[in-house]
Protein backbone atom coordinates (compact mmCIF):
# COMPACT_ATOMS: atom_id res chain seq x y z
CA UNK A 1 0.00 0.00 0.00
CA UNK A 2 1.42 3.34 -0.61
CA UNK A 3 0.46 6.30 0.58
CA UNK A 4 -2.05 7.84 -1.69
CA UNK A 5 -4.04 4.66 -0.60
CA UNK A 6 -3.20 5.05 3.24
CA UNK A 7 -3.85 8.91 3.09
CA UNK A 8 -7.31 10.45 1.55
CA UNK A 9 -9.05 13.48 1.74
CA UNK A 10 -11.64 13.68 3.87
CA UNK A 11 -14.07 14.49 1.34
CA UNK A 12 -13.61 11.18 -0.20
CA UNK A 13 -13.16 9.20 2.72
CA UNK A 14 -16.37 10.14 4.03
CA UNK A 15 -17.86 9.49 0.80
CA UNK A 16 -16.41 5.87 0.71
CA UNK A 17 -17.33 5.17 4.49
CA UNK A 18 -21.01 5.95 3.13
CA UNK A 19 -20.90 3.73 0.17
CA UNK A 20 -20.89 6.43 -2.64
CA UNK A 21 -18.52 8.38 -4.45
CA UNK A 22 -17.38 12.07 -4.92
CA UNK A 23 -19.14 14.14 -7.39
CA UNK A 24 -16.90 13.67 -10.82
CA UNK A 25 -15.58 10.40 -9.63
CA UNK A 26 -14.35 7.78 -11.43
CA UNK A 27 -13.95 4.30 -10.06
CA UNK A 28 -13.23 2.73 -12.77
CA UNK A 29 -10.48 5.48 -14.57
CA UNK A 30 -9.27 5.49 -10.48
CA UNK A 31 -8.59 1.74 -10.34
CA UNK A 32 -6.76 1.69 -13.46
CA UNK A 33 -4.82 4.75 -12.61
CA UNK A 34 -3.60 2.92 -9.53
CA UNK A 35 -3.21 0.05 -11.46
CA UNK A 36 -1.47 1.77 -14.50
CA UNK A 37 0.73 4.34 -12.69
CA UNK A 38 2.65 6.72 -15.74
CA UNK A 39 1.40 3.74 -18.03
CA UNK A 40 3.26 0.76 -16.85
CA UNK A 41 0.40 -1.23 -18.28
CA UNK A 42 0.71 -0.38 -21.65
CA UNK A 43 4.98 -0.86 -21.00
CA UNK A 44 3.81 -4.21 -20.07
CA UNK A 45 1.88 -5.08 -23.16
CA UNK A 46 5.19 -3.86 -25.14
CA UNK A 47 7.11 -6.39 -22.92
CA UNK A 48 4.87 -9.41 -23.10
CA UNK A 49 4.12 -8.48 -26.93
CA UNK A 50 8.64 -8.55 -27.21
CA UNK A 51 8.59 -11.78 -24.80
CA UNK A 52 5.98 -13.50 -27.38
CA UNK A 53 7.82 -13.78 -30.12
CA UNK A 54 10.51 -16.13 -28.53
CA UNK A 55 13.12 -13.91 -28.52
CA UNK A 56 16.01 -16.31 -28.26
CA UNK A 57 15.46 -19.01 -30.97
CA UNK A 58 14.00 -15.57 -32.99
CA UNK A 59 17.57 -13.67 -32.30
CA UNK A 60 19.55 -17.12 -32.94
CA UNK A 61 18.41 -17.78 -36.30
CA UNK A 62 18.68 -14.31 -37.02
CA UNK A 63 22.00 -13.87 -36.62
CA UNK A 64 23.52 -17.29 -38.13
CA UNK A 65 21.51 -15.96 -41.67
CA UNK A 66 23.17 -12.67 -41.38
CA UNK A 67 26.65 -14.49 -40.15
CA UNK A 68 26.26 -16.87 -43.47
CA UNK A 69 25.44 -13.94 -45.28
CA UNK A 70 28.32 -11.97 -44.07
CA UNK A 71 30.62 -14.95 -44.36
CA UNK A 72 29.38 -15.63 -47.99
CA UNK A 73 30.32 -12.52 -49.01
CA UNK A 74 27.07 -10.94 -49.84
CA UNK A 75 28.36 -7.55 -48.26
CA UNK A 76 26.69 -5.16 -45.63
CA UNK A 77 23.81 -3.81 -47.52
CA UNK A 78 22.99 -7.27 -49.14
CA UNK A 79 23.86 -8.75 -45.78
CA UNK A 80 21.22 -6.15 -43.40
CA UNK A 81 18.38 -7.15 -46.31
CA UNK A 82 19.00 -10.32 -45.85
CA UNK A 83 18.61 -10.75 -42.00
CA UNK A 84 15.80 -8.70 -42.42
CA UNK A 85 13.92 -10.78 -44.17
CA UNK A 86 15.04 -13.78 -41.84
CA UNK A 87 13.96 -11.71 -38.91
CA UNK A 88 10.53 -10.91 -40.12
CA UNK A 89 9.88 -14.22 -40.72
CA UNK A 90 11.12 -15.87 -37.32
CA UNK A 91 8.90 -13.13 -35.70
CA UNK A 92 5.84 -13.82 -37.78
CA UNK A 93 6.65 -17.62 -36.91
CA UNK A 94 7.31 -16.60 -32.89
CA UNK A 95 4.18 -14.59 -32.27
CA UNK A 96 1.68 -17.31 -34.44
CA UNK A 97 2.91 -19.59 -31.89
CA UNK A 98 2.58 -17.99 -28.75
CA UNK A 99 -1.41 -16.34 -30.48
CA UNK A 100 -2.57 -20.24 -31.32
CA UNK A 101 -1.15 -22.02 -27.85
CA UNK A 102 -2.59 -19.17 -25.78
CA UNK A 103 -5.42 -21.42 -24.14
CA UNK A 104 -3.59 -24.51 -24.10
CA UNK A 105 -0.53 -22.57 -22.61
CA UNK A 106 -2.91 -20.73 -20.14
CA UNK A 107 -4.23 -24.06 -19.43
CA UNK A 108 -1.39 -25.94 -18.70
CA UNK A 109 -0.76 -22.77 -15.87
CA UNK A 110 2.74 -22.33 -18.23
CA UNK A 111 4.91 -19.46 -17.07
CA UNK A 112 6.91 -16.99 -19.35
CA UNK A 113 3.63 -16.58 -21.90
CA UNK A 114 2.40 -13.50 -22.11
CA UNK A 115 -0.69 -14.67 -24.36
CA UNK A 116 -1.36 -16.98 -22.20
CA UNK A 117 -1.23 -15.09 -18.76
CA UNK A 118 -2.68 -11.91 -19.69
CA UNK A 119 -0.14 -9.56 -20.50
CA UNK A 120 -0.97 -9.13 -23.74
CA UNK A 121 -3.94 -10.18 -25.67
CA UNK A 122 -3.86 -13.21 -28.22
CA UNK A 123 -5.61 -10.62 -30.81
CA UNK A 124 -2.76 -8.21 -30.44
CA UNK A 125 -0.08 -11.13 -30.89
CA UNK A 126 -1.87 -12.01 -33.87
CA UNK A 127 -1.81 -8.95 -35.45
CA UNK A 128 2.11 -8.59 -34.52
CA UNK A 129 2.54 -11.83 -36.02
CA UNK A 130 0.09 -10.64 -39.62
CA UNK A 131 2.56 -7.28 -39.76
CA UNK A 132 5.09 -9.26 -39.05
CA UNK A 133 4.69 -12.06 -42.49
CA UNK A 134 3.06 -9.19 -44.52
CA UNK A 135 6.45 -7.61 -44.08
CA UNK A 136 8.53 -10.71 -44.62
CA UNK A 137 7.58 -10.99 -47.89
CA UNK A 138 8.76 -8.32 -49.98
CA UNK A 139 12.03 -8.18 -48.18
CA UNK A 140 12.15 -11.85 -48.96
CA UNK A 141 11.36 -11.34 -52.71
CA UNK A 142 14.18 -8.32 -52.85
CA UNK A 143 17.25 -10.94 -52.16
CA UNK A 144 16.13 -12.15 -55.34
CA UNK A 145 12.78 -14.56 -56.73
CA UNK A 146 14.36 -17.54 -56.07
CA UNK A 147 15.82 -16.53 -52.57
CA UNK A 148 12.44 -15.19 -51.65
CA UNK A 149 10.74 -17.98 -52.43
CA UNK A 150 13.03 -20.64 -51.02
CA UNK A 151 12.82 -18.38 -47.65
CA UNK A 152 9.04 -18.04 -48.19
CA UNK A 153 8.61 -21.66 -48.73
CA UNK A 154 10.72 -22.18 -45.26
CA UNK A 155 8.48 -19.93 -42.83
CA UNK A 156 5.44 -21.34 -44.84
CA UNK A 157 6.41 -24.19 -43.18
CA UNK A 158 7.13 -23.48 -39.56
CA UNK A 159 3.39 -21.83 -39.80
CA UNK A 160 2.11 -24.95 -40.76
CA UNK A 161 3.88 -26.28 -37.94
CA UNK A 162 2.79 -24.18 -35.22
CA UNK A 163 -1.13 -24.41 -36.67
CA UNK A 164 -1.08 -28.05 -37.56
CA UNK A 165 2.26 -30.49 -37.54
CA UNK A 166 3.43 -29.54 -34.12
CA UNK A 167 1.19 -32.24 -33.18
CA UNK A 168 1.63 -35.06 -35.73
CA UNK A 169 4.87 -37.70 -36.29
CA UNK A 170 5.84 -34.51 -39.20
CA UNK A 171 6.36 -32.59 -36.51
CA UNK A 172 10.17 -32.57 -37.48
CA UNK A 173 9.72 -31.52 -41.49
CA UNK A 174 9.45 -27.57 -40.93
CA UNK A 175 12.47 -27.27 -38.88
CA UNK A 176 14.58 -29.80 -41.75
CA UNK A 177 13.20 -27.55 -44.31
CA UNK A 178 13.89 -24.40 -42.25
CA UNK A 179 17.31 -24.47 -41.49
CA UNK A 180 17.96 -26.45 -44.70
CA UNK A 181 16.35 -23.59 -46.36
CA UNK A 182 18.51 -20.69 -45.08
CA UNK A 183 22.09 -21.07 -46.67
CA UNK A 184 20.06 -22.23 -49.74
CA UNK A 185 18.44 -18.69 -49.63
CA UNK A 186 21.70 -16.88 -48.79
CA UNK A 187 23.71 -18.49 -51.15
CA UNK A 188 21.06 -17.59 -53.79
CA UNK A 189 20.96 -14.06 -53.01
CA UNK A 190 24.08 -13.65 -54.13
CA UNK A 191 24.93 -12.17 -57.55
CA UNK A 192 24.09 -14.62 -60.14
CA UNK A 193 22.34 -16.66 -57.73
CA UNK A 194 24.81 -19.72 -57.57
CA UNK A 195 23.60 -22.67 -56.09
CA UNK A 196 24.17 -23.86 -52.49
CA UNK A 197 26.63 -26.24 -51.76
CA UNK A 198 24.96 -29.36 -50.79
CA UNK A 199 26.52 -30.02 -47.64
CA UNK A 200 25.53 -26.88 -45.97
CA UNK A 201 22.17 -27.21 -47.43
CA UNK A 202 22.04 -31.09 -45.41
CA UNK A 203 24.17 -30.14 -42.32
CA UNK A 204 21.37 -27.26 -41.88
CA UNK A 205 18.81 -29.85 -42.12
CA UNK A 206 20.35 -32.18 -39.98
CA UNK A 207 20.61 -29.13 -37.15
CA UNK A 208 16.70 -27.96 -37.84
CA UNK A 209 16.35 -31.82 -37.05
CA UNK A 210 18.22 -31.65 -33.57
CA UNK A 211 16.72 -28.31 -33.12
CA UNK A 212 13.05 -29.60 -32.95
CA UNK A 213 14.67 -32.47 -30.94
CA UNK A 214 16.03 -29.51 -28.20
CA UNK A 215 13.19 -27.16 -28.65
CA UNK A 216 10.42 -30.04 -27.34
CA UNK A 217 12.29 -31.97 -25.09
CA UNK A 218 11.69 -30.24 -21.56
CA UNK A 219 7.87 -29.64 -22.91
CA UNK A 220 7.52 -33.05 -23.62
CA UNK A 221 5.05 -34.28 -20.68
CA UNK A 222 3.36 -30.92 -20.61
CA UNK A 223 2.48 -31.24 -24.30
CA UNK A 224 1.61 -34.78 -24.05
CA UNK A 225 -1.29 -33.87 -21.23
CA UNK A 226 -2.38 -31.69 -23.91
CA UNK A 227 -2.84 -34.09 -26.64
CA UNK A 228 0.93 -33.27 -28.35
CA UNK A 229 1.76 -36.07 -30.27
CA UNK A 230 4.91 -34.67 -32.05
CA UNK A 231 8.10 -36.93 -33.18
CA UNK A 232 9.80 -36.09 -29.53
CA UNK A 233 6.71 -36.62 -27.76
CA UNK A 234 6.08 -40.29 -29.41
CA UNK A 235 10.23 -40.86 -28.56
CA UNK A 236 9.84 -39.89 -24.83
CA UNK A 237 11.94 -37.44 -23.01
CA UNK A 238 14.82 -40.44 -22.59
CA UNK A 239 14.37 -41.54 -26.25
CA UNK A 240 14.45 -37.78 -27.39
CA UNK A 241 17.92 -37.15 -25.04
CA UNK A 242 19.49 -40.44 -26.68
CA UNK A 243 18.59 -39.71 -30.16
CA UNK A 244 19.82 -35.87 -29.87
CA UNK A 245 23.02 -36.29 -30.84
CA UNK A 246 23.01 -38.15 -33.32
CA UNK A 247 21.90 -35.41 -36.50
CA UNK A 248 24.19 -33.10 -35.16
CA UNK A 249 27.00 -35.52 -34.93
CA UNK A 250 25.96 -36.06 -38.61
CA UNK A 251 26.05 -32.51 -39.37
CA UNK A 252 29.59 -32.18 -38.13
CA UNK A 253 30.15 -35.58 -40.94
CA UNK A 254 28.53 -33.81 -43.58
CA UNK A 255 30.20 -30.40 -42.75
CA UNK A 256 33.69 -32.25 -42.33
CA UNK A 257 33.95 -34.74 -45.10
CA UNK A 258 31.25 -32.99 -47.78
CA UNK A 259 33.96 -30.79 -49.58
CA UNK A 260 36.24 -32.03 -52.24
CA UNK A 261 39.43 -33.63 -51.44
CA UNK A 262 40.81 -34.53 -47.87
CA UNK A 263 39.23 -33.60 -44.49
CA UNK A 264 40.82 -30.61 -43.54
CA UNK A 265 42.39 -29.60 -40.22
CA UNK A 266 39.27 -27.75 -38.93
CA UNK A 267 36.68 -30.84 -40.09
CA UNK A 268 39.00 -33.03 -38.09
CA UNK A 269 39.39 -31.27 -35.10
CA UNK A 270 35.37 -30.73 -35.25
CA UNK A 271 35.20 -34.70 -35.48
CA UNK A 272 36.73 -35.21 -32.50
CA UNK A 273 35.05 -32.70 -30.25
CA UNK A 274 31.99 -33.27 -31.50
CA UNK A 275 32.26 -36.81 -31.08
CA UNK A 276 33.67 -36.25 -27.74
CA UNK A 277 30.66 -34.26 -26.34
CA UNK A 278 28.17 -36.28 -28.06
CA UNK A 279 29.33 -39.04 -26.09
CA UNK A 280 30.06 -37.81 -22.88
CA UNK A 281 26.15 -36.63 -22.58
CA UNK A 282 24.88 -40.17 -22.15
CA UNK A 283 27.62 -40.86 -20.24
CA UNK A 284 26.93 -38.77 -17.52
CA UNK A 285 23.38 -39.17 -17.78
CA UNK A 286 23.20 -41.08 -14.69
CA UNK A 287 24.68 -38.30 -12.18
CA UNK A 288 23.17 -35.03 -14.54
CA UNK A 289 19.55 -35.83 -16.39
CA UNK A 290 20.65 -32.71 -18.63
CA UNK A 291 24.24 -33.97 -19.42
CA UNK A 292 22.66 -35.11 -23.10
CA UNK A 293 21.48 -31.75 -23.44
CA UNK A 294 24.85 -29.69 -22.20
CA UNK A 295 26.61 -32.57 -24.88
CA UNK A 296 24.20 -31.64 -27.95
CA UNK A 297 24.53 -28.09 -27.00
CA UNK A 298 28.37 -28.23 -27.33
CA UNK A 299 28.14 -30.24 -30.77
CA UNK A 300 26.12 -27.78 -32.07
CA UNK A 301 28.47 -25.09 -31.50
CA UNK A 302 31.22 -27.16 -33.17
CA UNK A 303 29.13 -27.75 -36.03
CA UNK A 304 28.04 -23.89 -36.30
CA UNK A 305 31.36 -23.04 -36.23
CA UNK A 306 32.41 -25.08 -39.32
CA UNK A 307 29.26 -24.43 -40.79
CA UNK A 308 29.92 -20.84 -40.92
CA UNK A 309 33.76 -21.35 -42.04
CA UNK A 310 32.59 -23.67 -44.68
CA UNK A 311 30.56 -20.75 -46.32
CA UNK A 312 27.14 -21.06 -47.96
CA UNK A 313 27.64 -20.75 -51.85
CA UNK A 314 29.53 -22.94 -53.95
CA UNK A 315 31.61 -21.15 -56.92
Amino acid sequence: MDATDSVSPAGTGAAEAAGTQPIGADPAGAARARADPAGSGRRGRVVGLALACHPGPALAVTALGCALALGSGLGGPRSALVTAAVLTGQLSVGWCNDAYDARRDADAGRRGKPAADGTVGARAVWAAATVALALCVPLSLACGALAGAVHLAAVTAAWLYNLRLKATALSWLPYVAGFGALPAAVALSLPGGPWPRWWTVAAGALLGFAAHLADTLPDIAADRAAGIRGLPHRLGARGTRLLLPAPLLGATAVLAFGPPGPVDAGGATALVLAGAAALAGPALGRRWHKAALAGAVAVAAVDLTLLLARGAAGS
